[in-house]
């Protein structure tokens, strides 16, 4: 079971429409995967249309249900909802090993999904640590504009700190460029840059980058999957091309 928390401090950069796409494209190719919704915001919950009158993650990481009671079966899905008491993690969760909560969580569901994708949220918390000392690696998208590489050294530095402590075996999957533009020279510059960034910090850039595109506002809207709703769209390509990459991954 490979576990990918979809990672990244900075908003709007497409953080929770990759998880997102991420987890219910691996469904729509036969393979079996559970979202994990880690942000107090819930908009992935929001989007799967997760009952929100009904115990998740929060109350399991409570220890009040196990973790197949806070899954819930969705057309699109299984989804361990948010919940807004996440907010308040940092405060209620201070007990000795609490950045272990959501793995040992996780140990009662191995083996029944071939994937976990983990949403989280544009904070480096406990929630977020939680979902890094849980995790097999880490996706982080970029958008396609200069101020998206800001933050990417805080963020890794933290990476480094939860490889030392809590998760040894957490690599860095790649980094995938989102909301590319229209303007081919002035988006050319800014991919560029990326590639230089990544080269850098000798992270893997996937070759698929993800157009910003109406399609994927329409389908957020309609609360389904992308591969459903615009089967036929040029940005659910390109979300295609970046899952062949990932699962590929798995065979190196």
């Amino acid at each position: 079971m490979r576990i990918t928390t979809v990672i990244n401090q900075k908003g709007g950069v497409g953080k929770t429409t990759t998880a997102h796409a991420l987890a219910t494209g691996l469904n729509h190719r036969g393979y079996k995967a559970l979202v994990i919704d880690t942000d107090p915001q819930g908009n992935i919950s929001f989007t799967m249309q997760a009952d929100a009158t009904r115990a998740g993650l929060y109350e399991a990481m409570r220890g009040e249900i196990s973790a197949a009671e806070a899954i819930q079966h969705t057309a699109q899905g299984d989804i361990m909802p948010s919940s807004l008491y996440l907010a308040g993690a940092d405060l209620e969760f201070t007990q000795t090993g609490r950045e272990y909560r959501l793995r040992e969580l996780l140990e009662d569901i191995t083996g029944n999904y071939t994937h976990i994708i983990i949403d989280s949220p544009p904070a480096l918390g406990i929630m977020t640590i939680n979902a890094l000392t849980a995790s097999s690696d880490i996706v982080i998208p970029v958008g396609a504009d200069i101020y998206s590489l800001q933050g990417l050294q805080q963020l890794l530095a933290t990476v480094d700190k939860v490889k030392k402590y809590s998760n040894p075996g957490l690599r860095l999957a790649g980094l995938l460029i989102t909301r590319r533009g229209q303007r081919a020279i002035a988006t050319r510059q800014l991919i560029e840059a990326i590639k230089a960034r990544a080269a850098t910090l000798h992270a893997h850039l996937y070759r698929a980058t993800i157009r910003e595109a109406i399609a994927i506002k329409e389908a957020q809207i309609m609360q389904g999957s992308i591969f459903e709703t615009h089967a036929k769209a040029k940005a659910t390509a390109d979300y295609s091309a970046f899952i062949d990459e990932y699962i590929a991954q798995e065979a190196q």
